[in-house]
């Protein structure tokens, strides 16, 4: 301990009520008593490694139910019963063990810790620098949860661990997302999308960890209260809410495990608290990180992928010329179609109403148009279209001569000009990232007054639009749309080739 030197601020505080601890799952179950300042004791050892990485440890003989915490004077804090600190510039620093007990008593006990000598090295390794941006830079490197999973099969690839998500679970002491992994922007519009409002700015300087969010955070139901002290305001299976205002932490990083560990203070977490403050960095470079909790509360893993905020943005897809074909003879379709506004008999599979002529084969695709609007089949792929290669659209259709093509009825709106359900398929190509605004860049081609009662044979030429690279999305739309007019039509032989 050639470096340090420390003595005793003091006895700081003993009060009996006022406070709301959040008590230790390690706490004895013993008789509830106030805890009193003068029995305050921690000791502190030296690291090997160096002299300026100090490990306190809270040697109060008390064991009734309590819970602490560790003021460690260079910004970081810790609620563990031993906390871990390092010191990379020289001078005083002063430490506080703050101890709360069940019967709502607190005390704190001082000491100030002299650093004699500057110990840059403990900060100045790769893996600081990569995390924070190395001592230049001040304000540090921001980093968020990779939501669109730009930078998932990059870490799948280096790793070779099962991780095919942003943030995923898997068996304990996998390192993968086996169990489940979070496709991208998984969850926008649910409970857990607060997850990508957080932002974690990782600073060298005094090794900060800032958090930036909306005021909530989340994770797993069985460890946010128990483990973690937070206060739950909703659930939904095993996921909850509770508050969390961010704030600033501090972090410490130990470089001689396979894997960096990275340890959090205070009930700090990276997006989602599954049981622990401490990560094993399993990938790191300047732009990416991938982490795992061991979650002992449930017994798995759990791996997050992060990337740098500004990287943080939908890639546009790539142009794919990839055939489609579908003959709806198997109970799951070959071709991932949507249904939307489809009413009870629609199926994919359905008994061929009338297996004559061109079409003889067993199963078709049931189209069912109700009272709704705007029904239609879509399909929408991960690629754009390359029309230059393929860009036609063929299909079999079969329109009964039972439905009622006379009839009129309710229309969305004025624009409406036709109220009648109609003999005609309209198949459209659409932009998908438009969303509902897709139809005003569409193309579409309808084939109508079309012969009823027997099998025919269509083809949607797109070929005119072939130097068109926005569109990724197949709508296939039987009798007419914007109005309420029900109708029966089917559907077979969908292909979408040269």
């Amino acid at each position: 301990m050639k470096n340090i030197t420390t003595y005793l601020l003091g006895v700081l505080l003993f009060v009996l009520a006022g406070c709301s601890p959040q008590y230790s799952s390690n706490a004895s179950l013993g008789k509830i008593e106030p805890i009193t300042p003068e029995i305050l004791s921690f000791d502190m050892k030296v690291s090997e490694k160096s002299d300026n990485v100090l490990t306190f440890v809270n040697t109060t003989d008390f064991s009734a139910p309590h819970s602490v915490r560790w003021d460690l004077g260079n910004g970081s804090s810790s609620n563990q019963e031993t906390a871990t600190a390092q010191y990379p510039r020289a001078g005083e620093y002063t430490v506080t063990l703050f101890m709360y007990a069940a019967d709502g008593s607190e005390a704190s006990l001082s000491k100030v810790i002299t650093i004699k000598e500057d110990d840059f090295s403990l900060i100045d390794t790769p893996t600081y620098n990569m995390l924070t941006g190395g001592a230049d830079n001040t304000a540090g490197k921001t980093w968020v949860l990779d939501k669109y999973n730009n930078y998932v099969s990059e870490v799948a690839k280096e790793t070779g661990k099962d991780i095919k998500g942003h943030y995923g679970l898997g068996e304990q002491g996998s390192y993968g997302q086996g169990w489940w992994a979070a496709g991208p922007a998984d969850k926008e519009g649910t409970m857990m999308e607060i997850i990508y409002d957080a932002k974690f700015t990782f600073i060298q300087e005094g090794t900060q960890l800032l958090i930036a969010n909306n005021g909530k955070g989340g994770g797993r139901k069985a460890s946010a209260a128990s483990v973690g002290g937070f206060n739950v305001t909703a659930t939904d299976g095993d996921d909850v809410l509770f508050d969390f205002a961010g704030g600033k932490f501090g972090f410490s990083l130990d470089e001689t495990l396979e894997y960096p560990k990275l340890t959090l203070t205070d009930n700090s977490f990276l997006g989602y608290y599954c049981g622990s403050q401490e990560y094993e960095i399993i990938y790191l470079t300047d732009e990416v990180m991938g982490l795992r909790v061991n979650n002992t509360v449930e017994s798995q893993d759990w791996v997050f992928v992060y990337c740098l905020e500004e990287l943080n943005v939908e890639k546009p897809k790539e142009v794919k010329a990839i055939p489609l074909k579908d003959d709806f003879e198997a109970e799951e379709t070959a071709v991932n179609f949507v249904a939307d506004q489809m009413s009870d008999l629609f199926s994919t599979s359905y008994s061929n109403p009338a297996p004559i002529g061109i079409n003889k084969s067993s199963k078709v695709c049931a189209y069912d148009k109700g009272e709704d609007f705007y029904t239609n089949l879509s399909f929408t792929a991960d690629y754009k279209f390359d029309l230059s290669e393929i860009n036609k659209v063929r299909v079999k259709v079969f329109i009964p001569e039972y439905n009622d093509y006379e009839t009129e009825h309710a229309v969305a709106g004025e624009w409406i000009t036709n109220k009648k359900l109609l003999p005609q398929l309209a198949v459209k190509l659409h932009n998908s990232e438009k969303g509902d605004g897709a139809w005003e860049t569409q193309h579409e081609i309808v084939k109508a007054n079309l012969e009823t009662g027997k099998w025919l044979s269509l083809e949607f030429d797109f070929s005119a639009v072939k130097d068109r690279l926005d569109f990724d999305k197949i709508v296939i739309q039987f009798g007419g749309e914007g109005h309420a007019a029900p109708g029966i039509f089917f559907l077979d032989d969908f292909s979408f080739d040269k």
